[in-house]
């Protein structure tokens, strides 16, 4: 009941902050307009780690490496204390199952972006029939914006409905489904 209860403590911690990270990550990798709520809140909410790491971590083509680096270091460090927790030896293999701990978290990261995308796609959505001068619609759109021009330059539109976020829905959940759940399952063997 302990062991459980410590699991769900560590793995909310662990999720909300390194999808915090991937949050901001994002956000400056599709250079969403940085004065709006969201991006105020998880700059405050992660300042406090990635503006120290920048000094160590330098940018990598306007990437903010230090806070992908970080987001990793966080669920890396996540998923072992859950197989800690659970008691799980690692065995004569540490090289081994240090690389598979690695791989798992930046596939769980993955995972993160991939539902970050898809939330934005749908919130988007919503927003367009209910309120489309929303404050949220400039960062959603500069959210979607990448992963939905290559469908809307093949997907024409149909009697004047663009259907390129349902193509990038589905998309996302095939990314989900079949590389990502195939890497997953063979990399929990590893550990």
């Amino acid at each position: 009941m302990l062991a459980q209860t410590l699991i769900f403590l560590v793995s909310t911690v662990g999720d909300f902050f390194a999808f915090a990270l991937i949050t901001r990550f994002l956000l400056q990798w599709v250079r969403a307009p940085a004065r709006n709520q969201l991006s105020e809140f998880v700059a405050a909410l992660t300042n406090f780690i990635v503006l120290p790491a920048r000094r160590f971590i330098p940018g990598l083509w306007g990437l903010d490496l230090a806070t992908l680096v970080l987001a990793l270091v966080t669920d890396s460090l996540k998923l072992w204390l859950i197989l800690q927790i659970k008691g799980v030896q690692v065995g004569t293999a540490v090289g081994m199952a240090l690389v598979a701990l690695l791989a798992m978290a930046a596939i769980h990261l993955t995972q993160l972006m991939v539902y970050l995308v898809m939330g934005a796609l749908i919130l988007q959505a919503v927003l367009s029939w209910v309120n489309p001068y929303s404050p949220l619609a400039p960062i959603l759109n500069s959210v979607t914006r990448p992963f939905l021009r290559p469908f809307q330059q093949v997907i024409p539109l149909v009697a004047n409905v663009d259907l390129s976020p349902l193509v990038a829905l589905l998309v996302c959940q095939l990314i989900l489904a079949v590389p990502l759940a195939w890497l997953e399952g063979n990399l929990g063997r590893l550990l």
